[in-house]
């Protein structure tokens, strides 16, 4: 076999883990293809046969790939990139236990993406590479620039937020998110009476100008009108929109129309249809996978 066939099989074997690795770290589907891919490019350029451990050598430049992406989007205040690695060092006691480890590697859903997305891009990739995929801290510490100790506490620290220990200010987006699920997994299932105990009695749903054009009401109020409306959501995808659960349709891969939630006491209040270019442009959109 050429050594170009050899090294294609090889990087297919892995491809599966690296994909599943990109996709808790970017969240979206695309990104984390993009980032696989560019670890091949940069496999491909690699003398292999110096590569004693394969599957660490490709995580390792994916991780460094997907925390670059992760870098270059727009930085929330909340969220310092590099934050105060001051405090103690973890305990050990407080790893998370295999059951919980193999929950997370599992679980990509919105809820999960929402919290992980509030992490800085440190945190995430220290916290996704130990907890969901088992890499020591050894091995994290350089992809982050940072020695074991504090690798150790950035992952520390994403585990109490995703725990929501220290998740008070995600608490509100982990409970949209949960409803946003329902409510597009209703809308995907045509379970109406579902859909319609999802909204507040006197929800209202409002679009935009470029909306209306493709055939939307400009206004619509109740759950009975608005829960109609929204059964045509079956075809949409989730994302986050300002790191807030959100639901777009997509026309040939590019975002077409984004629903912006209002949730009040545990129900959607509000959708808001956004289909505006210049408007679409400039949302801080992440589209997830399926």
């Amino acid at each position: 076999m050429h050594d170009t066939d050899w090294l294609a099989e090889r990087f297919e074997e892995q491809r599966p883990r690296l994909t599943g690795v990109a996709r808790r770290m970017l969240g979206s589907a695309s990104e984390a293809d993009d980032a696989v891919q560019e670890a091949w490019l940069r496999l491909s350029r690699t003398d292999a046969e110096a590569i004693d451990n394969l599957g660490s050598w490709l995580t390792t430049v994916l991780a460094r790939v997907c925390l670059n992406v992760l870098q270059s989007r727009r930085v929330r205040s909340e969220v310092p990139l590099d934050g105060d690695l001051s405090e103690p060092a973890a305990d050990p006691a407080e790893a998370a236990d295999p059951e919980q480890e193999a929950l997370l590697a599992e679980s990509v859903g919105l809820a999960l993406l929402v919290v992980l997305d509030a992490l800085s891009p440190a945190e995430r990739v220290a916290f996704v590479l130990h907890d969901m995929f088992g890499v020591p801290f050894e091995e994290i510490a350089p992809i982050v620039g940072r020695n074991q100790a504090a690798a150790r506490q950035l992952a520390s620290r994403a585990r109490r937020r995703v725990r929501r220990e220290d998740a008070s200010g995600e608490a509100d987006r982990v409970r949209q998110a949960k409803l946003v699920e329902a409510f597009l997994a209703a809308a995907r299932d045509g379970e109406f009476e579902r859909l319609l105990g999802l909204l507040a009695p006197d929800v209202v749903l409002t679009a935009d100008a470029s909306a209306a054009r493709i055939g939307v009401a400009r206004e619509l109020r109740g759950a009975e009108e608005v829960g109609g409306f929204c059964r045509y959501a079956r075809g949409a995808t989730p994302a986050l929109l300002d790191g807030d659960a959100a639901v777009v349709w997509l026309r040939a891969g590019r975002p077409r129309v984004v629903y912006r939630f209002t949730a009040r006491d545990g129900r959607i209040a509000a959708i808001e249809l956004i289909a505006d270019p210049e408007r679409l442009a400039a949302l801080d959109l992440v589209v997830l996978g399926g």
